[in-house]
């Protein structure tokens, strides 16, 4: 429907008056706040007239939606001055900012940049002395008279939309679809891997490029095609790559799921675990640990068959390697289901040796712990010499956490076996130690070392004091 002309006349009228308020207003060395309230009134006259000349079908006012596609069809007929764009987006600044090096940036992609530990200009490269982000006034006033002059409208600012998906732009899915190109196609080895290695860079610096893979339907499932190309498919530097970009790409919340529901997904990061180098398999448990967060996840992937590869890396693995093996078996064994199958898989006596040799004892005590429900682990320590072991952490080790989780163990051990609670029985006629914890520990340590006191007492009726 065209617009009325009356409604046409009174918009050009109002908007050469704005145009000359902002730059009376731009022009002044002395702003007057009579000026700015004469903007003000002048915009939201216009703003009236506009909306009522903008409806859709049927004269109603047009869908936010709607208007946001009239103003990207707007700044594609326009050519938006050079100086208006962001140096790192190219695209027009909606909170234009100041560096320390005097340049001018959009707001977030320069609060990107810092907080990816960069402490340089992006353009000049100058050393910044600090990371100071001073709104641009003037620039921002130029950008808003350009706007109204071609007649287009300012998106929101990133703080009205999601964090992630405001920061991408339309030269990084450029940049994902050509690498996805390169990846997938006929090309000679060496540029596939030299595509898989800068993804790999890209998903881990920058929190846009991780969301934008989980905008693209294709993207995972076209990285998870590296393993049945027949020249990737036994090189272990692209399969560490594979692996730490699908570690990447899980950090993102809203990824976790879309990666764990493709049916790829978990089996390669299983087959990677089991036959990767070193760090290829320390990235893919540490993938699966951040895929478990969803209860979801926690039950596919302990379905799939991951324990046991996760408990064989908890073993034998580099300390980093088995940190992260440690953490994933620990997040997977939150599902009930799973601690069977980290029994099973013999977990108890792999977290019993790391204790004794006090190698990964904060870890192992957590997993411990938590399977100290669960009656075939209950007996699998009391026959396997873990008491002693439990109780030496007691008496030596100063972190109250670790103290708690090991008298947790005891406490369960205590309550389904005599024998075991005679000997924990002996240790505290010599030592004291759980009496002492029972005054001194945690809330939780406090309840079960006094339990496990109460339990010793009327079943041998011995003296002792708390």
């Amino acid at each position: 429907m065209a617009k009325p002309v009356a409604t046409a006349a009174a918009a050009r009228e109002l908007k050469n008056e704005l145009q000359r308020l902002v730059r009376a207003i731009t022009d002044e060395d002395d702003e007057q706040i009579g000026t700015y309230e004469e903007a003000a009134r002048v915009l939201a006259a216009l703003n009236q007239v506009t909306f009522a000349g903008n409806g859709g079908p049927n004269g109603r006012p047009r869908s936010p939606l709607a208007n946001l596609r009239r103003t990207a069809e707007r700044m594609d007929s326009a050519s938006v001055p050079e100086h208006f764009r962001c140096p790192i987006s190219s695209e027009l600044m909606k909170d234009p900012v100041v560096l320390a090096s005097g340049q001018t940036y959009d707001r977030p992609f320069i609060r990107e940049w810092l907080n990816s530990g960069n402490r340089t200009c992006p353009q000049s490269h100058q050393i910044l002395p600090n990371t100071i982000l001073t709104p641009n006034h003037l620039v921002h006033r130029m950008i808003s008279q350009w706007c109204i002059e071609h007649d287009v409208s300012l998106p929101p600012l990133d703080n009205e939309q999601d964090e992630d998906k405001g920061l991408i732009t339309s030269k990084e899915k450029d940049v994902l679809d050509g690498l996805l190109r390169k990846i997938c196609s006929p090309s000679s080895v060496m540029e596939r891997k030299r595509a898989l290695s800068e993804l790999r860079l890209l998903t881990k610096c920058k929190r846009s490029f991780r969301a934008l893979i989980g905008e693209n339907d294709d993207a995972i499932s076209q990285l998870l095609a590296v393993p049945s190309i027949p020249e990737l498919s036994a090189d272990p530097e692209a399969q560490e790559d594979t692996v730490t970009t699908i570690l990447n790409i899980s950090i993102n919340e809203t990824n976790k799921k879309i990666v764990g529901d493709n049916p790829k997904a978990v089996p390669f990061l299983i087959d990677a675990l089991k036959a990767g180098r070193i760090e290829t398999r320390s990235n893919s448990a540490a993938a699966l640990f951040s895929l478990s967060a969803l209860d979801s996840n926690k039950l596919k992937i302990g379905e799939l068959g991951a324990m046991k590869p996760l408990i064989e890396l908890l073993e034998q693995g580099s300390s980093p390697a088995k940190k992260d093996a440690g953490s994933a078996i620990f997040s997977l064994c939150l599902a009930h289901e799973n601690r069977a199958r980290a029994v099973s898989g013999g977990v108890l006596g792999v977290v019993l040796n790391a204790i004794t040799d006090r190698s990964l004892v904060n870890e192992s005590l957590a997993i411990l712990a938590l399977l100290s429900s669960n009656q075939e682990a209950i007996e699998e320590i009391a026959e396997t010499g873990g008491v002693p072991c439990l109780l030496s952490i007691i008496r030596e080790s100063s972190c109250a956490r670790n103290k708690e989780n090991a008298v947790a163990v005891l406490y369960s051990v205590c309550m389904y076996d005599r024998k075991r609670l005679r000997e924990v029985g002996e240790e505290e006629d010599s030592n004291g130690i759980i009496s002492q914890l029972a005054q001194n520990g945690t809330s939780r340590a406090r309840r079960k070392a006094a339990a496990i006191l109460d339990k010793w007492k009327r079943a041998f009726r011995l003296h002792y004091s708390c």
